[in-house]
C-alpha cells in the first residue's frame, strides 16, 4: 500500500503521466479547432459542461439518422435496436459505477432530477416533522432547494455542516449533528466551486453507524475520479452525462435496489407501469418504474459512448494529467500579487476559483473572452458558499484532460491584461 507522498506513489504517476498524449486527445474534440474572438478557444469551463469527443457527436448522429425509434414498446427492429443500444448503455454505467446490479441505474435528466427525485419519493415517504437533514456549507443549490422544499412540506429542519477557511468539511462538526433525529444526509463528492474532494468515504462510515441513509452528489467527480458505489457503500449516488463528456438532459441516480424497491414513484405516465384500469395501477419493476415517458434515448446512447471513451483513455491516466495541470495552474494564478484562490484544500480536482482584487468576476471572464478564454464567472450555484467566504462571485478556470499547460499560459496572460486594464 502506497501514500499520496510515497515514492512509488510519485513514480505511478509519472508513468501514466509520460503515457498520456494530449494532442491526441484534443484531436479526438473538434469543438477544440475553433475560434473565439479570432483566437484559438481556450476551454476552462469544463465543471459548467464538458466538451463532446466525435465518437459520441457521431454515436448520437447514427442513432438519429440510422435507428431513431421509441423504445421499449415496438416489435419492428428499429425499435429492437434502440431498445439493445439504451439497455447496453445502462449496463455500461453499472460496470462504470460498479453497482451491484443494472436495475440500480435509473436515468434521469440530470443530477438534479436525480436528487429531487429522491426528495420527494424517499423524503416524502421517511422524512416527518421534527426530522432533520444534514448537508454541507458547499451544496450546489441543486442539493439545497429540494430539501428546503421538502422540509417545508413536513416540518423537517436542514441541518448544516460548516467547512473550514481552505474550503474543507469539518468532520468533527458533522459528526456532531448526527443524531436520533438525523434522516438523510446528502453532500457533495467534489465542490464545483472549490474543486475540493470531499472525504466521502468517512461521512458515509459515521452516517452508517447512526443507520442514516446517505445520499452523494457526484456530478463533479465522475469526470475526474474513479467512482465505485459499493466501495464507498452510499445509498444514492447522483451525476450528469454531460459533465463526463456526454450528451446535455440526461444523468444517473445510482440506488441501492431495497431502497429503490420500496420507493414510490417519482412521476406518472407510460412505461412506468404493468397494468392500468380506471380503478387501480400496477406499477413495473426496476428500473422502469422511475423512467415514465418516452426517454432520452439519443443522450442515454451518447452517454453509454462517452462512458467506452473515457474508460479508453484512463481515468487513472486523466487524474494524474490533470493534478499536474493543477499543480501548475496553482503555481501560475498564485505567483499574481492580485489573485486570491478560493478553495485550497489539499485534495482538490484541476479546479481553481479566484478573485482578482478591483475587478467584479464577470469584468474578469468577459476580458478573458476577448482573448479566446472561456471561463465562468459568477456565484456557480453555490450562493451560501460565496456568502462564506464574503465574496459575491469567482472567477472559475475548469480543467479537464484535454487542456494544456500552455493553455494555462494564456490565460495568465489574459488575466494580467485585466489587471492593467483595471489599473
Amino acid at each position: 500500500m502506497t501514500t499520496p507522498g510515497s515514492t512509488t506513489t510519485a513514480k505511478v504517476r509519472k508513468d501514466l503521466a509520460a503515457g498520456f498524449d494530449v494532442a491526441k486527445a484534443r484531436q479526438d474534440f473538434p469543438i477544440l479547432r475553433e475560434k473565439v474572438q479570432g483566437k484559438p478557444l481556450v476551454y476552462f469551463d469544463n465543471a459548467a459542461t464538458s466538451q463532446k469527443p466525435q465518437v459520441v457527436i457521431d454515436t448520437v448522429h447514427e442513432f438519429l439518422a440510422t435507428y431513431n425509434s421509441n423504445i421499449h414498446r415496438g416489435v419492428h427492429q428499429l425499435s429492437e435496436r434502440g431498445t439493445e443500444a439504451y439497455e447496453q448503455s445502462r449496463k455500461k454505467v453499472q460496470r462504470f459505477i460498479n453497482a451491484a446490479e443494472s436495475r440500480e441505474v435509473i436515468f434521469v435528466r440530470g443530477t438534479t432530477e436525480a436528487i429531487n427525485l429522491v426528495a420527494n419519493s424517499y423524503g416524502r415517504q421517511h422524512i416527518r416533522a421534527g426530522d432533520e437533514i444534514v448537508i454541507s456549507a458547499m451544496e450546489h443549490h441543486s442539493n439545497i432547494v429540494p430539501w428546503q422544499i421538502l422540509c417545508e412540506q413536513t416540518g423537517a429542519v436542514l441541518r448544516v455542516m460548516p467547512i473550514s477557511d481552505a474550503g474543507e468539511m469539518l468532520i468533527d462538526k458533522y459528526e456532531k449533528l448526527l443524531t436520533s433525529r438525523t434522516r438523510l444526509v446528502a453532500v457533495v463528492h467534489v465542490s464545483n466551486a472549490l474543486g475540493t474532494i470531499n472525504p466521502v468515504h468517512e461521512i458515509i462510515r459515521l452516517a452508517r453507524r447512526q443507520g442514516v441513509p446517505v445520499l452523494v452528489d457526484g456530478a463533479q467527480a465522475v469526470p475526474h475520479l474513479k467512482v465505485d458505489v459499493h466501495e464507498l457503500d452510499c445509498d444514492f449516488y447522483a451525476f450528469s452525462g454531460h459533465k463526463v463528456f456526454g450528451p446535455t438532459g440526461i444523468g444517473v441516480l445510482y440506488g441501492k435496489a431495497e431502497l429503490l424497491e420500496a420507493m414510490p414513484p417519482y412521476q406518472g405516465g407510460g412505461d412506468m407501469i404493468k397494468s392500468v384500469s380506471f380503478e387501480k395501477t400496477v406499477y413495473n419493476d426496476l428500473p422502469y418504474k422511475f423512467e415514465a415517458g418516452t426517454p432520452h434515448i439519443a443522450g442515454v446512447i451518447g452517454l453509454g459512448a462517452a462512458i467506452d471513451y473515457v474508460n479508453g483513455v484512463g481515468l487513472d491516466r486523466i487524474a494524474t494529467y490533470e493534478h499536474g495541470l493543477l499543480e501548475y495552474a496553482t503555481e501560475a494564478l498564485s505567483a499574481i500579487p492580485s489573485i486570491r484562490i478560493i478553495g485550497t484544500a489539499e485534495e482538490k480536482v484541476s479546479l481553481i476559483s479566484f478573485v482578482l482584487d478591483g475587478v467584479h468576476a464577470h469584468d474578469v471572464g468577459t476580458i478573458l473572452d476577448h482573448d479566446g478564454v472561456a471561463i465562468r464567472a459568477g456565484h456557480h450555484c453555490t450562493m451560501p458558499l460565496m456568502q462564506r467566504f464574503g465574496v459575491p462571485a469567482t472567477a472559475r478556470a475548469s480543467l479537464a484532460f484535454y487542456n494544456t499547460k500552455e493553455e494555462i499560459d494564456v490565460l495568465v496572460r489574459a488575466i494580467h491584461k485585466a489587471i492593467e486594464m483595471f489599473g
